[in-house]
């Protein structure tokens, strides 16, 4: 007898529904899986063995008959076991043990030997993927059921056990479905908020103009000096995520198996920071089977790069085309995913190996050639896609014992205010903030005075700017000015805009 249940399988950045087709056949015993299964699924024979004879049913093993599993479609790769309680009942069904119709039910879930269901990573997008292919009903693992309920419009049920499986589809009892998922704010998420910080009130400027528009940032100055604190503070600045966006960063964090069982989402902007020693595919994400890496992971937030020299040159290097696409695309032979890496860039360094070049405090004990080896580790394309280049210098006394300055609610709300403007300049563009603007929408948004134009062109011609350059200018201009409330752009933004750049040059 042959029959189809329906499970589902990760994708890149997506899902897709597997029908897991049974056929038994009287015969010598055989239990194959077919389908372009990996070792996880392949192993899922003696889970699913185990199980079924705990539950009180006849077992694959236990008659003398052929079965054969086929995961479909046969093209794509099956990874992971989550296919083990959809096969497990596929396998009842087709021997007559027990009798659904499963035509618009999913299944999900791994199996221990005693029966009981194991949570599985990526919940969220397979749901998301079945709603949208019409399936009324997805079944997953106790611990799963609040993260799939997180997607509207399909009936979600937890399950603990197989035995519960198996009388919840022989209509002997009736669970209830979890209730949509409620996302609250966590309010410990933001431990470093920028009142905490004395001093350095030229970066904290250039963290809310970050903030407001998306630009990217990086921190030159001595060790001590803050570089840290600003770029967690920078978190606590940005206006919270939208429904959509929890949705699309969830999926992220749901795929790479990282959401937490007891708040399975991400409610507020992540903040990664990977260590100067983690490999490129880390960063940049792959693998034989490509997943997302850190930068994926701060899609709609921030990456900081702390002691960026120290980055493998590979890494660094790999930034330049997610910075400028707001994606990554990572090619293997086993296939290509395209995932998204849409983030604000805060990357920190010493001035020198030692760090205190040109110091008050302490002197420097590099040599010129350490310091030009050290600098240079940072390519000049690289450089060319920061839009804001910021010397943190060393704090005094007074101003370590100063009173706390504007509180990060005040300064979020006129971030928020900034981002409003943005939203409603580029409706219906495809664009949300200044700095994702491309060249033709850069051209019919921004329009300069003649004073504004003979200062961004006395610049040009004294530090001889890359294209690039001039467009990330004007960019960062457009954001000043939304802060300022103004609709032209002003002597004054453009002149903070270049200052922001001299740093570099």
């Amino acid at each position: 007898m042959s029959v189809t249940v329906y499970s589902a399988q990760v994708s890149g950045m997506n899902a897709l529904p597997i029908a897991v087709e049974v056929d038994t056949t009287p015969g010598m015993h055989v239990f194959t899986i077919v389908g372009l299964a990996d070792k996880e699924v392949q192993e899922s024979r003696e889970r699913i063995g185990s199980a079924i004879k705990n539950i009180g049913a006849l077992a694959p093993h236990q008659k003398s008959q052929r079965v054969i599993i086929n995961l479909a479609p046969a093209h794509i790769k099956k990874e992971g076991p989550a296919f083990d309680l959809p096969i497990a009942l596929a396998y009842l069904l087709a021997s007559g043990q027990i009798a659904f119709d499963p035509r618009k039910i999913v299944f999900l879930g791994e199996l221990g030997l005693d029966g009981r269901i194991r949570r599985v990573p990526g919940v969220l997008p397979m749901a998301i993927a079945m709603r949208d292919n019409g399936f009324t009903t997805l079944v997953v693992p106790k611990g799963n059921g609040t993260e799939a309920a997180l997607c509207a419009r399909i009936r979600i049920i937890e399950m603990e056990h197989l035995a519960d499986v198996v009388e919840f589809l022989s209509g002997r009892s009736d669970p209830p479905a979890t209730p949509q998922t409620v996302i609250t704010d966590d309010p410990s998420v933001h431990s470093v908020r920028l009142e905490d910080i004395r001093g350095q009130e030229g970066a904290k400027r250039a963290l809310q103009i970050a903030a407001a528009g998306g630009h990217n940032l990086l921190l030159i100055g001595p060790p001590g000096t803050g570089k840290t604190l600003l770029a967690h503070a920078l978190a606590s600045i940005l206006p919270p995520l939208s429904f959509d966006e929890i949705l699309e960063v969830t999926k992220i964090y749901s795929i790479a198996g990282l959401l937490d069982e007891a708040r399975p989402f991400v409610a507020a902007r992540p903040l990664r920071k990977p260590h100067h020693t983690a490999s490129h595919t880390s960063v940049i994400g792959g693998g034989k089977y490509p997943r997302p890496g850190e930068i994926t992971l701060a899609h709609r937030g921030v990456l900081f790069l702390d002691e960026l020299p120290e980055f493998d040159r590979r890494v660094i290097e790999a930034l330049r085309q997610p910075l400028e696409e707001r994606t990554v695309t990572v090619t293997r032979v086993e296939g290509v995913e395209t995932f998204p890496a849409q983030f604000i860039l805060v990357a920190a360094m010493n001035p020198c190996p030692c760090g205190y070049i040109n110091s008050k405090i302490k002197d420097c004990v590099c040599t010129p050639g350490a310091v030009m080896r050290y600098t240079k580790k940072i390519s000049g394309p690289l450089l060319d896609r920061m839009d804001m280049t910021i010397a943190v210098g060393h704090i005094d006394y007074e101003k370590l014992e100063a009173p706390p300055g504007t509180p990060s609610e005040e300064i979020r709300a006129s971030v928020a205010q900034a981002r409003k403007v943005q939203t409603e300049r580029f409706a219906g563009q495809g664009t949300l903030l200044n700095s994702e603007m491309n060249l033709p929408t850069l051209r019919s948004v921004i329009r300069l005075d003649a004073p504004v134009q003979a200062i961004i062109k006395t610049a040009h011609g004294r530090w001889r700017l890359s294209a690039r350059a001039y467009h990330r200018i004007l960019k960062l201009s457009r954001t000043i000015a939304d802060l300022d409330g103004s609709e032209k752009i002003g002597e004054q933004h453009m002149t903070e805009a270049l200052q922001y750049r001299m740093q570099q040059e």
